[in-house]
C-alpha cells in the first residue's frame, strides 16, 4: 500500500477501535503527522492520563508505553516495536540503582521520566526535562536528593540551582555524542545562528547554548523568537515540528561531525508507518505490567503531575 492508503486505513481503525495515537517529537515526520497528540514526555504523560480511548498506541519508546500503562491500567496500551528501547533507561538497571540508593539513606530520589517502571518504583518524584527545574526548586534547600538516571540533566540542574544532588552515571547516547568542539566549529561557520540545546547534552555543549530547554520549550522558544536562524543540539525529529511552525526560518542540526547521523535515535526511528498499521490492526505489541508494579510506579508520577499543577506548569 502507498503511504496515503496506510494512513487512511489507520484512521479507519482508530474510529473502529476507539484508539488514540500518541507520538513523541522524535518520531519520523509521517508518524508525527498522523498522531492525535504529539509532544514531549510531560505533555504525553498528561494526555495518556486523561484520554477516553479504549486503546492507546504509543509511538515512542518502551518506557513511554509503560508510563501510559501505569496511568491507564485498565486500558490496552500498545507500541509499534518492542525493540524500541532507550539507552538512557537502559543505563540504570533497577537492581544496581537499589544498591546505589542504600549509600544515601537520608536522600529522596528524583528520577527523570526516561527510566523503567522499576526505577519509578524506587523514586519519590518523577520529573521531565520540562519541569525538572521547577520541581527541584520547589523542595527545601536542605533536602538531600539523588537524581537519576541522566547525569547531564542532573549536572545542569546542580549548576543553575546551586544544589549538590547525587547523580547516577547515566546518559542518552544521542545527546552524549554531541561535542563542544564540533559545536564551536558550527558556531564559527554560522555566526548569525542561535544555538538551542536539550539539557541531556553534556555540560560543555550546554555552556555554549543560547537557550536550553525541553523539546517543547525549544519549539516554543523558536516560535516566539524573531531570530530566523538556529543551530539545534538534540534529536533530529524536532526539526519537523520546527519547520512546520516556522517555514520561514532555517535550522541546522549540530551532529558529532560532518558525516555523522548520530542525532537520529536508533530506537525512536524503529517505528514506521507500516508498523503503526500492523500494531493497530493486530493490537500488538502490548505493554503488560504487574498490578503491584503499576501501583508503586504510579505514585511518583502522580506526585509529579500534582506538583506541576501546583506550580502552574500544567493546568
Amino acid at each position: 500500500m502507498s503511504n496515503q492508503e496506510i494512513i487512511e486505513r489507520i484512521e479507519k481503525l482508530k474510529k473502529e477501535k476507539n484508539a488514540v495515537i500518541l507520538a513523541h517529537f522524535y518520531q519520523i515526520p509521517v508518524i508525527q503527522d498522523i498522531a492525535d497528540f504529539i509532544g514531549d514526555s510531560l505533555n504525553l504523560a498528561e494526555k495518556a492520563k486523561n484520554t477516553d480511548a479504549d486503546l492507546i498506541l504509543f509511538c515512542g519508546v518502551h518506557f513511554m508505553g509503560e508510563t501510559a500503562k501505569i496511568l491507564n491500567p485498565n486500558k490496552k496500551v500498545i507500541i509499534p516495536d518492542l525493540e524500541a528501547g532507550c539507552s538512557l533507561a537502559d543505563s540504570c538497571p533497577a537492581k544496581d540503582f537499589a544498591e546505589f540508593k542504600k549509600q544515601y539513606p537520608d536522600h529522596i530520589t528524583i528520577s527523570y521520566i526516561n527510566c523503567s517502571a522499576e526505577i519509578k518504583t524506587l523514586s519519590d518524584i518523577i520529573c521531565t526535562s520540562g519541569n525538572a527545574l521547577e520541581l527541584v526548586n520547589s523542595l527545601p534547600k536542605y533536602q538531600k536528593i539523588i537524581f537519576a538516571p541522566d547525569k547531564n540533566l542532573g549536572g545542569y540542574l546542580n549548576r543553575i540551582t546551586g544544589r549538590d544532588m547525587v547523580l547516577w552515571n547515566g546518559t542518552c547516547e544521542v545527546h552524549e555524542l554531541l561535542t563542544a568542539e564540533y559545536v564551536l566549529i558550527k558556531k564559527k561557520e554560522n555566526p548569525d545562528y542561535i544555538l538551542i540545546a536539550h539539557p541531556e547534552c553534556n555540560d560543555a555543549v550546554l555552556q555554549l547554548a543560547d537557550f536550553i530547554g525541553s523539546t517543547s520549550a525549544m519549539i516554543n522558544f523558536v516560535k516566539n523568537n524573531e531570530h530566523k536562524k538556529f543551530l539545534v543540539a538534540t534529536e533530529t525529529g524536532i526539526v519537523h515540528q520546527l519547520k512546520k511552525d516556522n517555514p520561514e526560518k532555517d535550522f541546522i542540526v549540530v551532529t558529532q561531525n560532518e558525516s555523522c547521523s548520530c542525532n537520529d535515535c536508533r530506537y525512536m526511528k524503529l517505528n514506521t508507518l507500516e508498523k503503526v498499521l500492523y500494531s493497530l490492526e493486530n493490537e500488538v505489541y502490548e505493554i503488560n505490567l504487574d498490578e503491584k508494579l503499576i501501583q508503586e510506579a504510579k505514585k511518583p508520577i502522580i506526585r509529579m503531575l500534582d506538583l506541576s499543577r501546583e506550580l502552574g506548569i500544567i493546568k
